[in-house]
């Protein structure tokens, strides 16, 4: 589920990434939202490599927590016929394996922790600049003629 998931989380950052690349033509160059789209751009890459890293390093766990049971079923087999020593070298050989695999799935889960923390800083940026616009949107202008200061106010009925 984890290989999955961050599959589906590449898949998310290529489709925004490709959604800003455009945006970024349209506004104009030096202007608030253009450099808005640049920083999320420059996120946007730096989430891709840590989820296709944190993706290579969690195939490569799972992958050992594989040969990590194959070779305790080996050592298991060896036992069997008492091989003492095959015995031995294959319970090193499957812990170390097996811790391999523990660390890279820890590794990989770290640099999802990461990439989460960039997707909501973008979040985050995009929401504050959309505040203000919308809040700068909302307020009356002040040009000649909108002021309603001096009128009296409606009576209500």
């Amino acid at each position: 589920m984890l290989c999955l998931g961050t599959s589906n989380r590449i898949a998310r950052v290529v489709d925004r990434t490709r959604v800003v690349a455009a945006e970024i033509g349209s506004f104009e160059a030096g202007s608030s939202e253009h450099l808005l789209r640049v920083n999320q751009l420059e996120r946007l890459q730096a989430r891709s490599q840590l989820l296709f890293r944190a993706l290579r390093i969690t195939y490569a766990s799972l992958g050992a927590f594989a040969a990590a049971a194959l070779i305790s079923v080996i050592g298991s087999a060896m036992a069997f016929y008492n091989l003492k020593f095959v015995f031995q070298a294959a319970a090193v050989a499957g812990l170390a394996i097996g811790a391999f695999g523990v660390t890279g799935l820890v590794s990989g889960c770290v640099l999802m922790v990461q990439e989460t923390r960039l997707a909501l800083q973008n979040i985050s940026e995009e929401a504050e600049f959309a505040r203000i616009r919308f809040k700068r949107l909302a307020e009356p202008s002040s040009g000649p003629g909108s002021s309603v200061e001096g009128q009296m106010p409606l009576a209500k009925p």
